[in-house]
């Protein structure tokens, strides 16, 4: 069986957000990481490759981007990918991403394809489950954990209250959350040798409407100053909670 993750290139979580225009994000001087949802995807399924009892042959990551997310995804074939595909094309909304990267891996044979829940730079939680609807084939949500016996793949997903669990059959969508892997792998200096030799292939992007556009992007509003209230004055603090704070 082959594993293919979708992988999101993302700012660095401590990365000062700044915009040019208000309609664009300033991407000067940021520090671009795997979106932390994807690594933990990936450190799964490098763990099921790794594991003799089951029939894993390969983990591929594709990416959607230009050429400046290509250290990203290098750093995904160092913690130990097999080869990598970026697809040539601008990440306008979560509805042309899903159907790129559907085009990019609709005839390779995967048959198991990890997505992260959600990017921690937008929080749309939508392109697993719009993946699977172009691919038609099954997904699954909200999974946290993977485990396969031979041929037999066993789901663990979270729901109100307790963990369900679900067998699953190839090729379906798994879209992960934490849980999926214990921490991130780290790649090691001979991982990051061995990433230099292997294949990171370019493919064409396809034409794609985008189903959104960013109207305006601005920062929240500063916080106001801290108010000290006397312990003594209750009424004060009533009136600032009921009136200005407005949360009673």
């Amino acid at each position: 069986m082959k594993i293919v993750v979708c992988l999101g290139n993302v700012p660095d979580t401590t990365t000062k957000v700044k915009f040019g225009d208000g309609a664009s994000f300033d991407k000067t001087g940021v520090q671009w990481i795997i979106n932390p949802w994807d690594e933990l995807a990936l450190t799964r399924a490098m763990e099921l490759k790794e594991d003799s009892g089951n029939s894993i042959s390969s983990v591929t990551v594709v990416t959607v981007g230009g050429k400046d997310v290509e250290p990203t995804m290098r750093k995904a074939l160092a913690i130990g990918a097999d080869d990598a595909i970026r697809i040539e094309a601008e990440t306008t909304d979560a509805f042309a991403v899903a159907a790129q990267i559907a085009e990019a891996i609709k005839d390779k044979g995967f048959d198991i394809i990890l997505s992260g829940i959600e990017s921690s730079d937008y929080n749309g939680s939508m392109v697993g489950g719009m993946l699977a609807e172009m691919l038609n084939i099954p997904s699954v949500s909200s999974v946290s954990g993977i485990n396969i016996s031979g041929d037999n793949i066993e789901i663990t997903r979270d729901i109100d209250g307790g963990k369900e669990q679900l067998s699953v059959a190839a090729p379906f969508v798994a879209v992960v959350q934490k849980g999926i892997a214990k921490e991130p792998r780290i790649a090691a200096m001979r991982g990051i040798m061995m990433a230099r030799k292997k294949p990171l292939t370019v493919v064409p992007g396809v034409d794609v409407d985008a189903l959104s556009d960013f109207v305006k992007f601005e920062l929240p509003a500063p916080k106001p100053p801290c108010r000290i209230v006397d312990a003594d004055n209750v009424a004060e603090l009533v009136y600032l909670l009921q009136n200005e704070a407005k949360v009673l």
